[in-house]
């Protein structure tokens, strides 16, 4: 019996002693878990309770200062929607940057801020653009950006034009000539009844067609119209129906073309497998050579599909505009300085532009088409070719009107490299500025390119 016993009892003391063990478990391990994740909970529930806001400007409303002139930056936190105390203890990072880098001549640190804004003071003793990045100390993720002009209507390209820039492109437009201009129009369903829409396709050097969709009013007379062309931004898609509807409903005679020669309509998946495949990095393509960088090719569309609209019946004999932003304004740039029958450029945050920007000390433009070798030095056939396709050089070809805007926080497109461009323009012109707006096209800049759009078509219809 005894032996019985002790054979039931070892169990026993094995049991008592897993189960302390398992309470010793909970208790050190379990509970700290729980209570982690209690503590957490509360902590993020206090986090989303706690709202900041982070705002940067400039002690002046349009941000512009001369060269030489201080600017200040103007940095302001509030916590649901309230000003910060004073003995809130909050602190900021920031650093002021031409776009490239900080450098030991413009200030950065951190900064307590309160009920009234820290100041960040800046000066640049030449033209050009400074921007203030700033992070919450106690968000890392809400950082906000400001950018200060000095004297931007002075700023100079970076380099002279080419000597031979000109006849470069008289010879591209020589080989243009040779192919004859076979257009494929094939009628398009819209709903407006007073229009007529096609999609076109038109032959042409650099490897692809001129394809768009062109509309028009119906039963329009001879020399009657005003031209619109409509060109693309960075990427990879169809021609747009809907600006050459827009442009037709206006009365013009309204084309919209891709920037690729691309066939039109195809569904969505298609143009991200040619973005994704044969377009991948197509801004690069070619750029150690003149005759191969890809905006060559693309360039040649813009005059062929000029062409194609000046060529047309209906055509005013007077007025052409060109309309893009990003690439599509670098696009309306080169429209203006390649063809002198350009009446009017709409040129949202160009692209294409100022690509030696480093030759003068400030950031290149997009596509960023020249490599900046491991010593601070660009690459020298790259450098070469792409100042055949600035469009800074097209610009001082061009005698049209113009409008452009520009965002003084743009990294995409530079403040720099657009009114580099800009004030290259002979024409009439005017800008937008916009200091807080990066690299976009919000609707008050499309509305205010339309009308003046239609502002010039009324006053060249009084010529």
């Amino acid at each position: 019996m005894e032996s019985v016993l002790l054979r039931i009892r070892k169990p026993i003391q094995i049991v008592i002693k897993e189960y302390y063990m398992r309470h010793l478990l909970l208790r050190n391990i379990v509970c700290p878990l729980i209570a982690a994740a209690v503590a957490f909970s509360l902590c993020q529930s206090v986090m989303a309770a706690e709202k900041y806001e982070l705002k940067v400007v400039t002690d002046r409303p349009d941000a512009i200062y001369q060269a030489g002139e201080e600017a200040t930056f103007l940095i302001s936190v509030t916590k649901d929607g309230k000003p910060l105390a004073d003995e809130s203890g909050e602190t900021i990072t920031y650093r002021v940057d031409d776009y490239i880098s900080s450098g030991p001549n413009y200030p950065n640190g951190k900064l307590t801020v309160g009920s009234e804004p820290a100041v960040v003071k800046v000066t640049a003793d030449k033209p050009g653009f400074l921007r203030c990045v700033v992070t919450l100390d106690a968000n890392k993720k809400l950082t906000k950006t400001a950018g200060a002009a000095f004297s931007p209507q002075e700023i100079e390209p970076s380099l002279p034009v080419p000597a031979d820039f000109d006849e470069f492109w008289t010879e591209q437009k020589r080989k243009l000539a040779e192919v004859p201009a076979k257009a494929k129009l094939t009628p398009v369903t819209q709903p407006n009844n007073k229009i007529e829409c096609f999609d076109l396709q038109v032959d042409c050097l650099g490897g692809a067609p001129v394809s768009g969709y062109l509309g028009k009013p119906k039963d329009a007379k001879p020399k009657s119209l005003p031209a619109i062309l409509w060109v693309h931004g960075a990427g990879v898609r169809s021609s747009s129906l809907g600006n050459a509807i827009k442009g037709a409903n206006a009365g013009m005679l309204s084309l919209d073309i891709n920037a690729h020669g691309l066939p039109n309509g195809k569904t969505a998946e298609f143009y991200k497998e040619q973005y994704a495949g044969p377009l991948k990095g197509y801004p690069h393509f070619g750029r150690e050579n003149r005759e191969t960088t890809y905006f060559v090719g693309m360039f040649l569309r813009l005059i062929r599909a000029m062409d194609y609209l000046t060529s047309q019946p209906e055509w005013d004999g007077k007025t052409l505009i060109v309309i893009g932003h990003s690439q599509g304004g670098g696009q309306a740039l080169a429209a203006g300085g390649l063809d002198e029958r350009v009446t009017f450029i709409a040129s949202g945050v160009p692209a294409i532009c100022d690509h030696s920007g480093r030759a003068a000390g400030r950031i290149n433009g997009w596509p960023k088409l020249v490599t900046t070798l491991p010593d601070g030095t660009p690459a020298a056939a790259e450098l070469k070719a792409a100042q055949y396709v600035d469009g800074v050089n097209f610009a001082s070809r061009s005698k049209a009107d113009a409008i452009m805007s520009v965002g003084f926080i743009d990294v995409t497109c530079p403040p720099s490299s657009c009114y580099a461009a800009y004030n290259q323009l002979k024409g009439k012109k005017q800008v937008i500025n916009k200091p807080l707006m990066g690299h976009a096209a919000p609707g008050d800049i499309h509305k205010a390119f339309f009308a003046a759009v239609k502002a010039h078509v009324k006053e060249q219809a009084g010529k």
